[in-house]
């Protein structure tokens, strides 16, 4: 039973996060969360009683993701192979979780700016992209090894790059940027 409970936490945040991208967090009521689920409105309250606590459990599960990526990182020493690896684990979050949050959030930056939510995110993202430096390392090394992280992020936003690819083609590119940049 709890397995069916967490998938359907799962699949309540994933087609509320479509919906708020779709057509804004602020334009979305739950209503209409529960008719894309094909659920009732108290089988949602069940799980969610508000849209903010949908958007918190998603940024609570992407801020977990990231803490655990970076004690994991921090536990890893400071090679050109791990710096490799650890853009790999960070491009495969994207993938997992992470992409459909960014999304949510580039087209509801007025409410990521004004949300706890938002702010826990932003310290965490903010972070990660100190993982990949190198202590003692000179400024233009510092500043790629934030690149680094930007372009894994950035590889899953097919809005600011006017190239014909899909998105795996867009992440594998990223990464093997973001790879130059750390190994070079």
């Amino acid at each position: 039973m709890a397995g069916r409970r967490t998938d359907t936490r799962e699949r309540i945040q994933q087609v509320a996060l479509e919906l708020f991208a779709e057509r804004g967090y602020d334009k979305t009521s739950l209503q209409e969360v529960a008719e894309r689920l094909e659920i009732t409105r108290p089988a949602l309250y069940y799980h969610f009683r508000t849209k903010e606590d949908i958007l918190a459990s998603v940024v609570d599960r992407l801020c977990d993701s990231i803490d655990e990526l970076m004690a994991w990182a921090g536990e890893q020493p400071r090679t050109a192979e791990s710096r490799r690896e650890i853009l790999r684990r960070m491009s495969g979050l994207m993938e997992d979780q992470w992409r459909p949050m960014f999304r949510f959030a580039q087209v509801n930056q007025g409410v990521m700016q004004h949300n706890v939510a938002g702010e826990r995110m932003r310290s965490r993202i903010v972070g990660m992209l100190s993982v990949l430096a190198v202590p003692g390392a000179d400024a233009v090394k510092q500043f790629e090894a934030r690149l680094a992280v930007f372009a894994v992020i950035l590889g899953s936003a097919p809005f600011l790059f006017d190239m014909d690819l899909d998105e795996g083609e867009r992440a594998d590119v990223a990464l093997e940027v973001a790879s130059k940049l750390v190994t070079d």
